[in-house]
């Protein structure tokens, strides 16, 4: 599982990569291709011919012009107003609309998104993902229901071209509730960090969780004024470092951030358990205590709004951790502006399972009041086919903040920070481009885990918490004040800590909880066999 996680002059690099994320995946990276074939969706429904009347289009009424307004996450870009312009040229003059974006910054998305829905705000479309949320928003109402009949008719190229498992994996309780991304991705965690430094110290290969403590202490100890490493700012519950040493390191997943719960990617009985009542996540603790003790990051990193990519493109941190398309086009970025600083990516477990992000790490979905929802799902179908729009949307103007480098690639400009930053990758598809800048041995990387990518019995599994929500609350404001600060080394006494921590889960609804998401994934299990 996740952002990825305020973006200005740094916010360029997040829709340069291609995998996630709050904070999330983007469209710059070299991800090595389109998602595994399979068995596609049936066929679509032959649109009509375009009538001779005005205001018809694949034998919808087009007349009445329609004024889409779309929710993203991250900040608007620089470069909105001409970019969104050339858009809405383009689609008044194929579906007769125009789009209008907002904006929630990724400093403070996380409250605003819900609120957004909760308060039923006017607007159509609304950027999607299972890292913010979706099968819960789903659940309470939120999206409107995607039948098939919509999708053969208003969207019939996404519906010919989408895999039917990247629908299905799409769906909570059987219904669909988004237009999921048509391009697979990866999703695991590295990090990026000075290799000039690690040079200087004459460190060993940063390949392993001591290697890295060791290059930590050794910056925190010899490079003054510098931080030797800064989380992502909003990254919270289980933050991106979690997802390298707890996660990948022990080979488990989360069924959702906000829970304390994981279970075995190996593990045929999907058999549940509490993360904070494992020795591994004491040890864990005890290990970011050691670095804390150490300096190994700000000791207000609780509550630190920095923006960690541009401080370490500054050289203010001398590491930082996100997934490996945002980092590559971090990288590439700075390379491209002749940056003082040799940076790499250390994969520091290379040899645990790697996974893939489902459908869901990134889509789209219509807001359950829209009163355009048929044009909603037209603009969509253009965005993942239309080459034109696409290259529209996710990279700007062409000869202003890219130049097309054949087919399938594209070279960034001066101007293309201007247009970068936000959640455009709801529309990945088959049609990205990648930046030619992009790292090879980030591209290597990918192509290393996707030889190799591990499938297991729970991958596609949706939990339904209808009937826990408030537990499920209660959970997650337990965790933010007792397991947050064990999370960054600031609580003295770990088995102290520790044993409040679980106590007041226990008194939150844990049991209740675990109960219901452990009958579910039982009767998951056993309806695959």
């Amino acid at each position: 599982m996740a952002t990825k996680k305020s973006f200005l002059i740094l916010s360029v690099i997040l829709t340069l990569a291609i995998v996630l994320t709050a904070c999330g995946g983007s469209n710059n990276s070299n991800s090595g291709g389109n998602a595994p074939a399979a068995e596609s969706s049936a066929p679509a429904a032959t649109s009509a011919e375009p009538s001779a009347d005005t205001g018809s289009e694949g034998g919808i009424d087009t007349s009445a012009e329609a004024h889409l307004k779309m929710i993203f996450i991250g900040p608007k870009p620089i470069d909105y107003d001409s970019v969104f312009a050339e858009i809405n040229k383009k689609l008044k003059e194929e579906i007769n609309a125009t789009i209008e974006g907002e904006f929630l910054d990724w400093s403070d998305w996380a409250q605003k998104y819900p609120l957004k829905l909760a308060a039923n705000e006017d607007f159509d479309l609304i950027y999607s993902a299972n890292w913010a949320g979706y099968n819960d928003q789903a659940l309470k109402g939120g999206f409107l229901e995607l039948t098939e009949e919509m999708l053969a008719k208003y969207m019939p190229s996404t519906w010919e071209a989408m895999p039917k498992v990247s629908w299905d994996q799409a769906k909570v309780n059987g219904k669909l509730y988004m237009v999921p991304q048509n391009r697979g991705e990866s999703v695991e965690k590295l990090i990026l960090y000075r290799e000039d430094l690690r040079k200087k110290y004459d460190l060993p290969a940063i390949d392993s969780p001591e290697a890295y403590a060791n290059y930590l202490k050794t910056v925190a100890k010899n490079e003054k004024g510098m931080l030797p490493f800064t989380p992502e700012t909003g990254d919270w519950k289980y933050h991106n470092l979690d997802r390298v040493l707890l996660k990948q390191e022990n080979e488990w997943n989360m069924f959702d951030l906000d829970m304390p719960f994981a279970f075995k990617l190996n593990d045929p009985q999907g058999q549940i358990f509490n993360v904070y009542e494992t020795q591994e996540f004491k040890d864990l603790a005890l290990y970011y205590k050691d670095l804390a003790d150490n300096n190994a990051w700000s000791k207000n990193a609780l509550n630190s709004k920095n923006d960690h990519q541009q401080d370490f493109k500054q050289g203010k941190t001398a590491s930082i951790t996100h997934n490996n398309g945002t980092l590559g086009a971090l990288m590439a970025l700075m390379r491209q502006e002749n940056s003082p600083y040799e940076v790499a990516l250390a994969d520091i477990n290379p040899d645990k399972a790697k996974s893939v992000a489902i459908s869901t790490q990134n889509g789209t979905s219509i807001h359950a009041t829209s009163k355009n929802a048929e044009r909603a799902l037209m603009f969509l179908d253009l965005m993942q086919n239309d080459k034109e729009l696409h290259d529209l949307m996710m990279y700007g103007i062409e000869g202003v903040h890219y130049e097309k480098s054949g087919e399938d690639k594209y070279i960034a400009t001066d101007k293309n920070p201007n247009y970068t930053g936000f959640s455009n990758w709801s529309f990945n598809s088959p049609l990205n481009r990648d930046n030619v800048d992009f790292p090879q041995e980030a591209s290597d990387l990918v192509k290393k885990w996707e030889a190799k990518v591990y499938h297991y019995p729970l991958e596609t599994f949706v939990f339904d918490n209808s009937k826990v929500k408030t537990e499920i609350s209660n959970l997650g404001n337990v965790m933010l004040r007792y397991a947050i600060p064990l999370e960054y080394g600031v609580v003295k006494d770990v088995d102290g800590g520790l044993a409040e921590l679980n106590k007041q889960l226990k008194a939150a609804g844990l049991d209740k909880v675990q109960q219901e998401l452990q009958a579910q994934v039982d009767a998951f299990l056993a309806a695959q066999k």
